[in-house]
Parts: C-alpha cells; sequence; structure tokens
C-alpha cells in the first residue's frame, strides 16, 4: 500500500523554501506519495503558523497526522539532523582532500608521472592558497576568530590581516617555484608563529576555541588539524629554502 504524506511549505515569486524542497525530496525518496501544498506568500505564512499554533514552515503530515517540520521528518526517517550541528573537521578534510588531488593533477598533467616530492609541494602549496582563500573571503570575520589564539594578533590586530595574503600568496609563489629568498622565510615566520601558539591554546591552556584556519565563524574545532596546517606551512618553507641553497 502506497504510503501517503502532506506537505505544507513556503513557494512565492521570490522565496522557496529550502527546508521545504529538502523536505519534499526526502518523502519522495522514502515511498511517499506526497500532496504538495503551497503557501504562496509571506503574509499567508504567518497566517498559516498562528492558525495550526506552530512556529515554522514546512510543516508535514504522515497518513493525515501532524508530524512537525524538516528535523521531525529527518527524525521520523531515522536519519541524523541537518544540518550538522556541533564541532566538524568536514571544512579542513575537505581542503586537504581537494588539495592532494589537485596536486596529483597537476604533477601528472606536467611531469606525466607522480614525482613523491613535487606531489607533496604542491600538495601543501594548493592547500595553502584554499586555505588563504576561505580566510579572505571574510577577513573581518577571520580576524575575529584568530585574535583570540594567535599569539601576535592578539597584541597586534592588524597582523590578522595581513596574515591570510602571506598564506595565500606563499602557496601561489611555491607553486610556481619564485621568490623563495623572500616567500620562504615569510611563510616560515607566520607558520612558526602560528603552530606555536595553537599548541600554547590547546595543549598548555587547554582552551575550547573553533579554529580559525578555514574562515572565521567555523565549528572546526582549534588542535590537531590546526597544527598540523602550520607544521606542513613550516616545513615547505623549510624544504623551499634548501632547494633554493642547493
Amino acid at each position: 500500500m502506497k504510503k501517503h504524506a502532506t506537505i505544507h511549505r513556503m513557494v512565492t515569486p521570490t522565496h522557496l523554501c529550502p527546508w521545504g524542497v529538502k523536505g519534499l525530496d526526502l518523502l519522495k525518496r522514502h515511498g511517499y506519495e506526497v500532496d504538495d501544498l503551497h503557501i504562496p506568500t509571506q503574509e499567508k505564512n504567518e497566517s498559516y503558523k498562528r492558525e495550526h499554533g506552530v512556529d515554522e514552515t514546512p510543516q508535514i503530515f504522515i497518513e493525515g497526522k501532524p508530524l512537525g517540520g524538516y528535523d521531525q521528518l529527518r527524525e521520523h526517517l531515522g536519519l541524523a539532523p541537518d544540518p550538522k550541528e556541533g564541532d566538524t573537521y568536514q571544512p579542513v578534510i575537505a581542503v586537504f582532500a581537494v588539495a592532494l588531488f589537485m596536486a596529483l593533477a597537476a604533477a601528472w598533467a606536467i611531469h606525466g608521472s607522480l614525482p613523491i616530492i613535487r606531489v607533496l609541494e604542491l600538495f601543501v602549496a594548493f592547500s595553502m592558497c584554499v586555505l588563504g582563500i576561505l580566510k579572505l573571503q571574510d577577513l573581518q570575520s577571520f580576524s575575529t576568530g584568530f585574535v583570540q589564539y594567535d599569539l601576535v594578533a592578539r597584541r597586534y590586530v592588524p597582523y590578522s590581516r595581513v596574515y591570510p595574503f602571506v598564506e595565500a600568496g606563499a602557496g601561489v609563489a611555491m607553486i610556481a617555484g619564485l621568490w623563495s629568498w623572500v616567500v620562504a622565510p615569510a611563510a616560515l615566520i607566520v607558520s612558526t608563529i602560528g603552530a606555536v601558539s595553537v599548541f600554547k591554546a590547546v595543549y598548555v591552556e587547554k582552551r575550547d576555541l573553533n579554529c580559525a584556519c578555514v574562515g572565521g565563524g567555523s565549528s572546526v574545532p582549534l588542535g590537531f588539524i590546526s597544527l598540523t596546517e602550520n607544521l606542513m606551512m613550516m616545513a615547505l618553507a623549510i624544504w623551499m629554502l634548501t632547494k633554493a641553497a642547493l
């Protein structure tokens, strides 16, 4: 027997409720025959909520019985909450995974093979570029998070607005192999400060903070991953200086 559901969701010429779209999709994918009822204006949406004593739409009914909104639907279907709440390393994992595949692709395109040293160089450089971009997309928000733990930024706030430019610029220069005697020391200095700052905040002071490594407002915990980012930058900077000296 076909399962039946009804969803009341806001659909106007200027607004399409994302939770309504996702709720409708979930119902269909779980085998429900759905009556998709649109609420065409903001005024009617407010009226609907008052009439039914609810504080949000969409509202979903299963076999004529009220279920609730999108979160209640996910719970009813045995799914985890969406969006995810709490700390997550997903943004950093995404950056490193994509940077690794970019490094592999670039090395293959250039060399027709995968020389491990060049792949590692490109991986760290691409990671720096992407992380720099994420910080630069909202520099003020990044600065707000960064000054909470960086030892230099806490004493001289403008440094927090310079850091992303150094990180991204060093990554670009490292990809091209340019200006090693200037870029590598700059990257080494900021990454060493960053590593010491993270170690002090997390492992000495035991502070529970979010990392600004993927931009401000993230829910990435400050800790091992943040320390790894700085250690990677340090290693690549030292390697570039070594190569330039040979």
